[in-house]
């Protein structure tokens, strides 16, 4: 789990120097290292989505996923439940510095979690570390954590640090279920999912370059299509 390890690393490093610097990183910095990350995501997801010898398949699984996804609305309710819990941190909130202080490092902890955990790109990095891929995606993640990481760590204070744990859990957690699952894939299958992979990442890259955004975290269930008409 060496793409996990490398981004829980990052988000603590990143944390930590955003308490050194004590404030913001720039925008302009933030928006140029975000162009070369959305870039490279685009090459990776071009070099996966040609693995396939079955296009067919991996375009109904596209299709078939986005709409099951959009009708389950996956990515709006995941951004409800990030909602939530901000509110339920805001509810205790008191005058007093000792109690702004505690709601500010919870509000930190949540906020970094759930943008470090709740995305595409930790669920398709996951798998291509545990399909037994050098893991470019989770290396990847982990420069743009590492980033968000100083910015938030300057304004939230070393809470952010802690996400590493929920980051490291989760993604571990996929990791090794991915993993498992391989045992009983052909190579066939792999490329299909691989290809569907891809194609995700795409996707994801053009949201990331500000091209258009594509709801990918509603299109995940492809990626359970594309393993059913494999196996069919």
């Amino acid at each position: 789990m060496l793409g996990t390890l490398t981004n829980a690393a990052a988000i603590i490093a990143g944390s930590t120097l955003g308490i050194l610097i004590h404030r913001r990183l720039p925008q302009k910095y933030i928006n140029m290292a975000f162009q070369g990350v959305g870039l490279f995501t685009l090459v990776i997801g071009l070099s996966m989505a040609l693995k396939s010898n079955n296009m067919i398949l991996v375009v109904v699984s596209i299709v078939a996923g986005s709409l099951i996804g959009e009708a389950l609305n996956i990515d709006g309710n995941l951004e409800k439940a990030g909602n939530y819990l901000l509110r339920k941190v805001g509810k205790g909130r008191r005058s007093t510095e000792e109690k702004n202080t505690i709601h500010l490092a919870v509000e930190g902890f949540i906020t970094a979690s759930m943008l470090f955990c709740v995305g595409s790109m930790a669920i398709l990095g996951s798998f291509e570390e545990g399909m037994g891929n050098t893991p470019y995606l989770l290396y990847t993640k982990s420069i743009m954590d590492g980033i968000f990481s100083i910015a938030f760590a300057s304004s939230f204070g070393f809470a952010v640090a802690l996400s590493a744990a929920p980051v490291f859990i989760y993604q571990g957690s996929l990791t090794l279920f991915a993993a498992y699952i391989m045992r009983f894939m052909t190579d066939a299958m792999i490329a299909d999912l691989t290809a569907v992979g891809g194609i995700l990442l795409l996707g994801l890259g053009i949201s990331i370059l500000k091209i258009k955004d594509i709801k990918v975290v509603n299109m995940l269930p492809a990626l359970i299509i594309i393993i059913l008409l494999s196996l069919l």
